[in-house]
């Protein structure tokens, strides 16, 4: 599994829009190939940053698979009026399982 973190900056008080949207295109990456899920984390210090976690299947799931899709047309056609500049995205793989208290 590969998890992908984007950090989103978004417009001055265009969060509420941006959950919204992010919460619309839930329906959308369910209809990728590879993508294992999806949420979205708002910055306590910085109310106009968001982190976008997504599980993907493999690296390629998402960087040739979905970025090239009609899918990620619709993505960006939500969430995208709302950036205040393009995402920052890193990908990751587990090295220590999570564990919950």
């Amino acid at each position: 599994m590969v998890i992908e973190e984007a950090t989103i900056r978004v417009k001055a008080g265009e969060g509420p829009a941006l959950e919204a949207a992010v919460g619309k295109a839930v329906d959308v990456f369910r209809q990728v190939k590879g993508c294992l899920g999806v949420h979205l984390q708002r910055c306590v210090e910085e109310p106009d940053r968001y982190q976008l976690i997504v599980r993907w299947r493999t690296l390629a799931d998402h960087t040739e698979g979905f970025r090239g899709s009609e899918l990620f047309q619709q993505w960006r056609a939500l969430a995208g009026p709302h950036f205040a500049e393009p995402p920052s995205v890193l990908h990751f793989e587990m090295a220590v399982e999570r564990a919950d208290f």
